[in-house]
């Protein structure tokens, strides 16, 4: 975390504004808005059960389609 120290006679804005610069410089930033929608990649044997779960609810849906029900 980055730390400013006020200066004497500084108005919050300046603060803010230096603090502001500092976490930019620093690149925190930029890398917790990178990760912020990171997935762990699955296991094989996960993907293949929610491939067949996803297989089966398309499946249902086209029968309730064609049976009308919507």
């Amino acid at each position: 975390m980055q730390e400013v120290t006020k200066k004497e006679n500084e108005s919050f804005e300046n603060l803010f504004r230096r603090f502001n610069r500092k976490v930019l410089q620093s690149g925190k930033l930029s890398q917790a808005r990178r990760n912020q929608f990171f997935k762990r990649s699955l296991s094989k044997t996960r993907r293949r059960v929610e491939a067949i779960r996803k297989a089966k609810i398309k499946e249902l849906r086209k029968e309730v389609f064609k049976k009308g029900k919507k």
